[in-house]
């Protein structure tokens, strides 16, 4: 078993007491020290920032050795450490105050000169119910506990004797403490106690007192920056949620518009079905009765020129029912919707405008249209000059031409 050089106490090491930080380069280490003291410190190849505590590690080597509830001694070799991280800073103001009552005095060595300050201001922070001691080497360091197991107390350094190297120490204590809770522990309204002017160290205490307050400032204008970004969020917001309530209203002003609009369309769909079923009936009875008059014509025993003449009128009527019968009830659906687009772009165009557009997009002549309509052929030329100024046609542009393009559009 190994013991230690300066106390001849047996040392224990076990494989697991370790924390391997790759990424920054070193592995924690703790040994045991006799019963109750324990060394941490860092395998490390260069220099080193140390990033976290590894206060689990040491919880867990407590409650292995059975001494979670007890007082014990804590070295900590520093070789290889520059400095510290801010959240480890961080993690010691937050463990400093609220841990348990693990350490009966702790002690730092191996100190670079660097990082000495840093050091100086953790043991300034420290409750006072936890001494924290500085030395050299390690077998200072290892003294130091053994002369405090013996009874003999580390003497106190800021004994007010008129020893001005003792006044300065206790002033410096001071002043890390305070950059301690100011920088660490964000303590910005924390009493700060300044020396006579007089004193050579009011200049440095001072300027504490005066980066507090305008940290304090800052943190102020801070708060205020926040709250007015909140509020222009929390406004911008608002706007965007009326705009969206108003939107959602005019969507559905504009649905209910549509739905009444779709009812009536249904409604005249369904009123223009049954007017063309009416047609159709009507309709397919006048053919019935010309063809019928048409055969009775033809066996009578009359002129034959007569015959001819009262035949070729049957034909003809027959002829005009079947148009007739094809534009009110054998539209396609294309002949649907070219009626349902000019109707939309010429809402002015009665129904039988309508009916003569669509006789002349599908080709038929001007004597057939107007026998269609039951009109003369002189009647329906002033209807298509009155359909040409209806649809703002200019005086050169032809009726058929201009549906033949809406058609196509």
């Amino acid at each position: 078993m190994n013991t230690c050089p300066v106390s001849h106490l047996p040392v224990v090491e076990k494989k697991h007491w370790k924390v391997e930080h790759p990424d920054e380069g070193y592995t924690t280490r703790i040994k045991q020290i006799g019963r109750d003291i324990f060394l941490t410190y860092y395998d490390a190849n260069s220099d080193i920032v140390l990033e976290e505590r590894d206060q689990t590690l040491f919880r867990m080597i407590l409650e292995e050795c059975g001494l979670e509830n007890d007082l014990v001694y804590l070295l900590r070799d520093l070789s290889h450490i520059k400095d510290i991280s801010y959240t480890y800073k961080l993690m010691i103001t937050q463990l400093v105050f609220r841990w348990p009552p693990y350490y009966k005095l702790i002690v730092f060595y191996n100190i670079d000169p660097d990082f000495l300050t840093t050091v100086e201001t953790f043991a300034s922070i420290v409750p006072s119910s936890t001494p924290v001691l500085l030395k050299e080497t390690y077998a200072d360091a290892v003294n130091a506990i053994l002369d405090v197991k013996k009874g003999v107390l580390p003497a106190e350094e800021f004994d007010d004797d008129g020893n001005e190297e003792k006044r300065y120490n206790q002033k410096k204590s001071e002043f890390l403490a305070t950059t301690a809770r100011i920088g660490w522990m964000k303590m910005l309204n924390q009493p700060i106690v300044l020396p006579n002017h007089e004193d050579i160290l009011y200049p440095f205490f001072k300027g504490l007192d005066s980066l507090q307050n305008d940290l304090r400032a800052h943190e102020v204008m801070n708060i205020r920056e926040k709250q007015e970004a909140e509020e222009k969020v929390e406004k911008k917001l608002s706007e965007k949620i009326i705009l969206l309530n108003a939107q959602h209203e005019l969507n559905n002003q504009i649905k209910t518009q549509f739905d009444r609009e779709k009812a009536a369309l249904r409604s005249r769909i369904a009123a223009q079905e049954m007017e063309i079923t009416r047609i159709s009936t009507a309709i397919a009875e006048k053919t019935a009765a010309l063809k019928s008059l048409s055969k009775n014509i033809s066996g009578l025993d009359i002129d034959e020129k007569a015959k001819a003449e009262m035949l070729n009128s049957c034909s003809k009527m027959i002829e005009t029912e079947t148009l007739e019968k094809m534009v009110n009830t054998d539209l396609s659906s294309t002949d649907s919707e070219f009626i349902s687009k000019l109707q939309r772009k010429h809402p002015n165009l009665n129904q039988r405008d309508l009916r003569i557009c669509l006789l002349i997009k599908l080709n038929y002549d001007t004597r057939e249209i107007a026998r269609s309509i039951g009109i003369t052929t002189r009647g329906l030329e002033s209807i298509r000059y009155r359909m040409h100024k209806k649809m703002g046609l200019s005086k050169h542009q032809s009726i058929k031409n201009y549906l033949t393009q809406l058609t196509l559009s």
